[in-house]
């Protein structure tokens, strides 16, 4: 359960950072002429990238996903708002483990 949380936290923030890279740090770049902005932010969502990519991976097994299901969770880390669609499958799996374990 705990990979799910992960997942879920690497996600959203993975999220955030390539809305920022595509909304704000681009037009910085094209619009004004300050190149640095993509630089760093490019620079921080390559990391998270790679992060939800080994997220994605250690959650394979709690989430029961198929090769399907793995593919899935990846192409949403490539359009903007995908891992935040994801986060809601995430969650539902995440709340029926929790009441699995605690018997609710």
């Amino acid at each position: 359960m705990r990979s799910i949380r992960n997942l879920r936290i690497v996600g959203i923030v993975e999220g955030i950072s390539f809305l920022v890279l595509l909304l704000i740090a681009m037009p910085l770049k094209y619009y004004f002429e300050f190149p640095l902005a993509v630089q760093w932010v490019g620079w921080a969502h390559g990391v998270l990238f790679i992060l939800y990519i080994g997220a994605v991976i250690l959650a394979i097994r709690a989430m029961n996903w198929s090769l399907y299901g793995v593919l899935i969770a990846l192409v949403a880390s490539l359009v903007p708002g995908g891992t935040f669609i994801l986060d809601g499958s995430l969650k539902k799996r995440e709340a029926y483990l929790h009441s699995t374990k605690t018997g609710s």
